[in-house]
């Protein structure tokens, strides 16, 4: 090749760099969700764009535009969905008033009433968890909805494998849905070619679709959500995976909670799943069925959360229920990075004499996130909240305790990514019965934990404080 001609190529893509990371710039500092975000990318795509760039590309938008350009299409879909359902169970619609003021938000926030009327079991770690799946699974007559961040390929998979192909032969209409990156090796498996070849619908999550989405991996569908013959859903932490049933001898024992809902409130795990799939699929659900009568007496709302809303759903939910606390506010995450809102709302919480608990691994996942927890967990020992850490295995269950009467049960990390990032849902339930079990399970948790001091963060080796820092520098992308 021409010398000559190579290097107007070379200065070609040199240009087209610095324009691409000019724009990036740009439209960080215009859509970025921080400030602190806005500044971080603008100085790395003007200071080393061939790195940044890319790295945008995949990391640095926070806006799902691929979703938002069927938002239209995708709500119409949820809307017929709603006027065809709603009115069965109409009268176990909590009523937006100022007598409800969380729900009202969380109503706002979401689109999806509160119902009262339904029944709901704490499910604990995976063999009650799975347990309980599989038996719905095996009494499904019309229809399953099954949808997993990951699903293995291996003893608990093959297991709800066998059953939904089963199922899917017998005329039963099996959906499996599935996030790409989380379950990246679940296409080539030969569970996947089973479930197909014996009728279920498979699909990936696919936030990849469309010419303007090729680079949109950061967007993950984290939702942990089963229905079966809108009667019964089952909501919560797990994947599907022999490590969650705690057999993996690397982890060892893993706690993780989930739920079983059953009444008006499976409208609402209905309902998310839908939308999802006619987002990844672009094609509708013919399912209508759903049983509307009372089953118990909590009331529940399930609550959906995504990164195309124009608020942060997830954020603001927990947010509210920090807030709204009068006595205790307990929240068990296995990754802690929350923003300055939530830190703020948590030390005011405790300041007022509110009795604020967190609760994460001793072990989390990741050295980075480790030093996150760490920083956060110094900036909020001097206001009295306490912190614990898990010992005795990897603790993964989402959970929140508000009060003595609202337990909050998904898949909803308390962090960033959970925050704006990924697709969640989450069980909330205002039932003092219900509180009282998950009271209970978390006493036991905080039993096998140990508490953290400030003594034990200021012993830290010299290296500590700026580890702590780079990671809290850090922690809009963990």
């Amino acid at each position: 090749m021409d010398t000559s001609l190579l290097t107007n190529i070379i200065a070609i893509v040199l240009v087209l760099f610095y324009v691409l990371a000019i724009a990036s710039a740009l439209e960080a500092i215009l859509k970025a969700r921080t400030s602190q975000g806005a500044i971080a990318w603008a100085i790395s795509l003007l200071t080393f764009p061939y790195v940044s760039v890319p790295l945008y590309l995949v990391f640095g938008r926070n806006k799902f535009d691929g979703y938002l350009e069927q938002r239209d299409e995708i709500e119409a879909e949820s809307l017929r969905m709603i006027r065809n359902t709603t009115g069965m169970i109409e009268e176990h619609i909590v009523p937006v008033s100022k007598d409800t003021p969380m729900y009202t938000s969380l109503f706002n926030l979401a689109r999806m009433p509160a119902t009262t009327g339904n029944r709901v079991e704490l499910l604990i770690n995976g063999q009650q968890t799975f347990d309980s799946i599989l038996a719905g699974l095996v009494a499904a007559e019309k229809y399953i909805l099954f949808q997993f961040y990951i699903i293995r390929d291996d003893e608990l998979g093959r297991r709800l494998g066998r059953v939904m192909a089963d199922k899917a032969k017998a005329g039963v209409k099996v959906f499996v849905l599935y996030d790409e990156i989380g379950s990246r090796k679940f296409p080539s498996t030969r569970l996947y070619r089973q479930l197909q070849m014996t009728g279920v619908k498979v699909a990936p999550f696919n936030t990849t679709q469309g010419r303007r989405n090729r680079f949109q991996l950061n967007f993950r569908n984290h939702r942990k959500n089963v229905v079966v013959d809108g009667k019964y859903a089952w909501i919560g932490g797990h994947n599907v995976g022999n490590e969650y049933l705690g057999l993996n001898t690397r982890i060892g024992h893993w706690r993780d909670t989930h739920t079983r809902v059953e009444g008006p409130a499976v409208l609402g795990a209905v309902l998310a799943f839908a939308t999802d799939w006619r987002w990844a699929t672009r094609s509708r659900m013919d399912i209508d069925e759903f049983s509307s009568s009372r089953k118990g007496d909590s009331t529940v709302l399930v609550f959906p959360s995504d990164p195309a809303s124009e608020y942060e759903e997830a954020g603001l939910m927990y947010h509210q229920a920090i807030v709204g606390a009068n006595q205790r506010i307990w929240i068990a995450s296995p990754y802690f990075v929350p923003d300055h809102g939530i830190i703020s709302a948590l030390q005011l919480a405790a300041l007022r004499g509110v009795d604020v608990r967190v609760l994460i691994p001793d072990e989390p996942d990741g050295p980075m996130v480790a030093m996150a927890n760490w920083a956060y967990t110094r900036e909020l020992l001097p206001t009295g909240v306490k912190v614990y850490r898990y010992q005795g295995g990897f603790m993964h269950q989402k959970v929140l305790l508000m009060d003595d009467n609202i337990a909050g049960i998904g898949t909803a990390n308390f962090d960033n990514r959970s925050f704006r990032l990924n697709f969640e849902i989450t069980l909330l339930v205002h039932d003092p019965a219900f509180a009282s079990q998950v009271d209970t399970m978390l006493q036991e948790d905080l039993r096998r934990s140990r508490q953290v001091s400030l003594e034990e963060i200021d012993n830290k080796p010299a290296w500590f404080p700026l580890a702590m820092a780079i990671a809290r520098m850090f922690s809009p992308v963990l």
